[in-house]
C-alpha cells in the first residue's frame, strides 16, 4: 500500500502484547502467530526480569522499571503511529502506566482478563479489591528475599503448578500448561512502590482519555467474570466484550477467537 506521496505505508495493525504475572512474551506465541499470519505487525514484550530477559525479580527497583520495556516501545514508535495495546492479567497495570505516559501513541487498549485500574485511584486499588474475593493461593509461593543487600529486602511471588492447573489453565491445552510450568519465573510484589500507591499516578486527562475494551474471560476461575466486569465499570466508556469458554489464559484456551477479536477491535478503533 502506498500513500499519495508515493511512500509505502506499513501493512496491517501494530499490536503490542503484554504478559501477566510470572509469565513472559512466550505466553502469546499462538496469538502472535495468528496475527502475523494475517499480515499484522506484532511485538510481544518481556517485562523486566521476565521471560527471556536476564536478572532476578528482586533486582527490579520499581514498578515503572518493571514496565520500562513497554514504555520504551511506545516512545520509540514512529511519529504519528499508534499501537493497539493488549494486556493480560497483571499486565493491565503496565498498560495503565503506558496509557498515562503516552496516550497519543495508543489507538486502543485491550484488557484481556486483565487488571484495569481506575483514574484517580492508586494502582494497588485493583489488588485490594481482588483480595476481598480471592481464594487461597494453593501451592503458589511468596518469599522475602534481599539478594546481596539486606536493606533492599522485598517479596517475590511464584505461581504454583497446581494453582495454574486448577485456576488459570483448566480449559487450556495440556501442552501449554506444561510449557508454562517450565517457564514461569518469580515476580516482585511492588507493595510499597510509589506508582502503586500514588493517587495521582493515573489521570482522567491522560489515562482516562484512551479508548479501551475489556475482554471478559467467562470461565475464569482466578478472578471471576463478575469481578472483571466490576473493574471495567470503574472506567466509564469502556467497551465490554465476552469470550465464552475462556479460562484465565484466553491466549491458550481460545487463541483463535481472541486473535480474531483483537483484529475486530483494531479495525474499529484505528
Amino acid at each position: 500500500m502506498e500513500s499519495a506521496a508515493g511512500e509505502e505505508r506499513p501493512r496491517g495493525h501494530r499490536f503490542v502484547l503484554v504478559h501477566g504475572v510470572c509469565h513472559g512474551a512466550w505466553s502469546w506465541y499462538r496469538v502472535v502467530t495468528a496475527l502475523r499470519s494475517a499480515g499484522h505487525r506484532v511485538d510481544a514484550l518481556d517485562m523486566a526480569t521476565c521471560g527471556a530477559r536476564p536478572g532476578r525479580a528482586e533486582e527490579v527497583g520499581s514498578f515503572e522499571e518493571y514496565s520500562r520495556p513497554l514504555l520504551d516501545a511506545l516512545a520509540a514508535l514512529p511519529p504519528g503511529e499508534k499501537a493497539v495495546l493488549v494486556g493480560h492479567s497483571y499486565g493491565g497495570q503496565s498498560l495503565a502506566l503506558a496509557m498515562q505516559a503516552h496516550p497519543d501513541r495508543v489507538a486502543v487498549a485491550v484488557f484481556a482478563s486483565a487488571a484495569m485500574p481506575a483514574a484517580g485511584k492508586p494502582l494497588k486499588f485493583v489488588s485490594e479489591q481482588f483480595a476481598q474475593e480471592r481464594g487461597p493461593g494453593m501451592d503458589s509461593v511468596i518469599e522475602t528475599t534481599a539478594g546481596d543487600d539486606p536493606e533492599r529486602a522485598c517479596k517475590t511471588f511464584l505461581l504454583g503448578p497446581e494453582y495454574m492447573a486448577q485456576r488459570l489453565y483448566q480449559l487450556s491445552p495440556a501442552e501449554d500448561l506444561t510449557l508454562a510450568t517450565m517457564l514461569v519465573r518469580p515476580s516482585r510484589r511492588f507493595v510499597d512502590d510509589a506508582a502503586m500507591n500514588g493517587e495521582g499516578v493515573l489521570t482522567a486527562e491522560r489515562y482516562g482519555a484512551v479508548s479501551r475494551v475489556y475482554v471478559v474471560a467467562e470461565e475464569d476461575t482466578s478472578w471471576s467474570p463478575e469481578f472483571q466486569r466490576r473493574m471495567a465499570s470503574w472506567s466509564p466508556g469502556t467497551e465490554m466484550r465476552s469470550l465464552e469458554g475462556a479460562d484465565h489464559m484466553p491466549m491458550f484456551s481460545k487463541s483463535r477467537e481472541l486473535s480474531d477479536l483483537l483484529v475486530e477491535i483494531a479495525n474499529k478503533y484505528t
